[in-house]
């Protein structure tokens, strides 16, 4: 199920009165639960497989700064083998928590599994849950807490086990 679709199906359900939606194909999987108060939460087991895209223009730095990039950090950017760039899966606001007052789903150096929780991404006031693709570890977070991503951004560096 491709992302459009999804997003659409999400807008139909946001306007109905329902409680609970659960949808469930041969590879993909998807249900939500909306509080009657509170915004519509998604809950994901299965994992959105990443796709690879055109780079993105926000990460093109403006053309007064083109010629201060230099090859270093242009290779310290790019991850080696056995790092694993998780992307978002979707456009939307970052969390590492559920709440403010929450610990963080993931820190630098912790142990992942597969499966596992690794951030929210608000889109359309739904909360959906972004789980990990792979086991390893969490070597760097690349965004910041409460802060938009696009469709393809990195999120994390994570060390394969």
């Amino acid at each position: 199920m491709d992302f459009k679709t999804i997003q659409e199906l999400l807008r139909m359900i946001s306007k109905t009165d329902l409680s609970e939606v659960e949808i469930e194909l041969k590879d993909f999987k998807i249900k939500t639960k909306r509080s009657i108060d509170g915004p519509v939460f998604i809950q994901q087991p299965q994992v959105i497989h990443q796709v690879s895209a055109a780079p993105q223009l926000q990460n093109i730095p403006p053309l007064e700064n083109t010629a201060q990039v230099s090859k270093s950090d242009a290779d310290t950017s790019a991850p080696s083998n056995n790092l694993f760039e998780y992307k978002s899966p979707i456009i939307g606001t970052f969390y590492r928590s559920s709440g403010p007052d929450k610990e963080s789903f993931v820190k630098v150096g912790d142990e992942i599994k597969k499966g596992q929780v690794l951030c929210i991404i608000e889109a359309m006031k739904l909360f959906n849950e972004i789980e990990s693709e792979v086991d390893g570890r969490v070597v760097k977070i690349l965004v910041e807490n409460a802060q938009p991503v696009e469709y393809d951004q990195p999120l994390f560096l994570v060390e394969l086990a």
